[in-house]
């Protein structure tokens, strides 16, 4: 078994996770909740891409700009370049904010995860669905409150894992 590969797991489901989720953009149907309150169902489930990649990011460091361009290399071919050009901008938007706090800052994992997500989640939501044509309010909020959650679920579970073996942030 290659363990080397193994070590990249998170980072191969990032390299999945991005052109999957603008794949399912082109096929899935938006629901109407209220008249014209409609959304897209896949805009809830985005979240789990930001999370992915703060782990992502702790396996290869800045190497993961590499893999957010391969992935985008395949979002163009399942999805076509208008979402791949969409969904590349919000991520370099995210990705510079995640790598601020990744960088400059000292805080524990969970709270990075939590405040990177936070800062980030509003602003990949509208670059990307206004790139992708996909821009509602409702598809907005739905983004945002999906990557939300996932931060939120996310930032729990390495909290208390932070408590349980009382790691710091330098040595997590």
């Amino acid at each position: 078994m290659d363990y080397k590969l193994f070590s990249l797991k998170w980072t191969l489901v990032y390299v999945a996770l991005i052109p999957f989720v603008n794949w399912s953009f082109t096929w899935a149907p938006n629901i109407e909740l209220f008249g014209a309150w409609a959304f897209n169902p896949v805009t809830i489930i985005t979240g789990l891409i930001l999370v992915v990649r703060d782990f992502a990011q702790r396996e290869i460091g800045h190497k993961v700009l590499i893999a957010m361009m391969i992935a985008l290399a395949i979002t163009v071919v399942l999805a076509g370049p208008k979402l791949a050009l969409a969904s590349g901008a919000a991520f370099a938007i995210s990705e510079l904010v995640d790598w601020i706090l990744f960088t400059f800052t000292k805080f524990r994992l969970s709270t990075r995860v939590f405040l990177s997500s936070l800062i980030a989640a509003p602003i990949d939501s509208v670059v990307f669905l206004a790139g992708a044509g996909f821009f509602t309010i409702a598809n907005v909020i739905m983004s945002i409150i999906g990557k939300m959650v996932g931060a939120i679920v996310i930032a729990m579970i390495i909290r208390k894992n932070e408590k349980l073996s009382g790691k710091t942030a330098q040595t997590i």
